[in-house]
């Protein structure tokens, strides 16, 4: 089977690291293939025991994938280095990991910007986690980026450097009053770095090209989601890169006629960090259980995610975008024990209905929900495997999703952990 692009369809945080951990066993590769620590995915093993991870894919817990990091990741090291050996300790193996030549690296002056600049934005500031993701990825495109095979060579990467920190360290001194980054100091710690890194770089796409010709399973995990793309999410409140299904080609190097199948994970209500538009946010009782039962708390910052309604508006647009054959739809157990579930499906905008995305961004932060309300049920869901042990009421609210974004729900999360799903059509033969 060639390559399967696992995709969020929302605004991120819809527990593609479950799915991506549930068919970890089934597939030869797994491959990270945008964004950068910026991202979280929370595993749940069948022994109960749980790992959060940020760069690595959450195929590392797969006893027998490859773990890919593409060239479409940016990647702090110290950070990947801190996860690897956290990981190592927990008895997991890393030793199957490979990272693109081609990723480029974070640096000590992307994060000091990333920091600064959303203090000096105040109250128009985007939410980005500080962690220096949309600087790096700001470099790359203006051609300023420093690579992961730049550790390879301490002459380049001290000039790469040098270059870089000729306008940062004026942006930071003069501008904005901060510190200077020492460029030995820097060259110093990234060559500590490369000692570490250099058994893991490699051409990954060679590596994937001579898998897909073997006719080897390839899982392109994305970061984020649909919503948060660069070009086709809530532009400007969206991450830097393309998490959607064609951002997986460019981010790992593959042809788009590899891809075979593309699954996006949705939760069964919706959420979102940080900054942006979001027409089903509730601010009432509801919001606050949805996310006291939903543990709705930001994998990687640890903040709050504001919860809604779900939206069919939004998960039919990604799944027409990124041509979704499958849909997962998590967390189904936290909307037990509500009497009404309702379901936004369209919205009204200065009077006008809308049954697709505005084309205006000042039409989505002013679009008003239009609500369809559902029975909803009182029995525990978290035992059932298969869809006729669900209520009738759960039943109904799945099969009204599934029509309303008119693609196939394959998959029902009731619970937390790997095995806690209903399977009505598998995902993998």
């Amino acid at each position: 089977m060639p390559a399967i692009v696992l995709i969020g369809a929302q605004w991120g945080d819809e527990g593609k690291g479950k799915v991506t951990d549930l068919l970890g066993e089934r597939v030869d590769y797994v491959v990270r293939y945008s964004g950068g620590n910026n991202a979280g995915h929370t595993v749940i093993t069948p022994d109960g025991q749980k790992y959060a991870l940020h760069l690595m894919p959450s195929g590392a817990l797969s006893p027998s994938a490859m773990i890919i990091i593409g060239n479409g990741v940016v990647v702090d090291p110290k950070v990947l280095l801190q996860e690897i050996d956290g990981l190592a300790e927990r008895g997991v193996d890393v030793s199957r990991l490979r990272i693109s030549g081609d990723a480029h690296l974070i640096m000590p002056h992307h994060r000091a910007l990333d920091r600064v600049v959303e203090r000096y934005l105040g109250s128009s500031r985007i939410g980005t986690t500080g962690r220096g993701i949309g600087p790096a990825y700001g470099d790359k495109v203006a051609r300023m980026g420093i690579r992961l095979q730049d550790l390879l060579d301490p002459g380049i990467l001290r000039k790469k450097l040098e270059l870089a920190l000729r306008e940062k360290n004026q942006l930071l001194f003069k501008v904005y009053n901060r510190k200077a980054i020492d460029v030995d100091e820097t060259v110093e710690e990234y060559l500590r770095y490369a000692e570490r890194l250099r058994p893991y770089i490699a051409e990954t796409r060679v590596m994937l090209w001579d898998a897909l010709d073997r006719g080897e399973t390839v899982l392109l995990e994305g970061a984020q989601a649909t919503m948060l793309d660069m070009d086709h999410g809530t532009y400007p409140f969206v991450t830097s890169s393309n998490p959607t299904a064609g951002g997986a080609c460019v981010g790992a190097g593959i042809p788009p006629t590899a891809i075979n199948k593309v699954i996006a994970v949705s939760k069964a209500y919706t959420t979102r960090v940080g900054s942006g538009p979001f027409p089903t946010e509730l601010f009432d009782d509801n919001g606050q259980h949805l996310r006291k039962v939903g543990h709705e708390y930001g994998t990687t910052t640890g903040r709050e995610r504001r919860c809604g309604w779900f939206d069919a508006v939004v998960a039919r647009y990604a799944c027409r975008l990124n041509g979704v054959t499958d849909l997962v739809i998590t967390k189904l157990d936290v909307l037990t024990g509500m009497a009404k579930v309702p379901i936004c499906v369209g919205y009204e905008i200065n009077g006008e209905r809308f049954d697709d995305m505005p084309m205006t961004q000042t039409d989505f932060h002013h679009a008003t929900p239009i609500y369809e309300e559902l029975d909803g049920w009182w029995e525990d869901i978290s035992k059932a495997r298969t869809e006729d042990e669900l209520p009738e009421n759960a039943r109904r609210y799945i099969a009204r999703i599934e029509e309303l974004c008119g693609t196939r729900v394959s998959v029902v999360g009731v619970g937390p952990g790997r095995e806690e799903n209903v399977t009505r059509h598998p995902l993998l033969p």
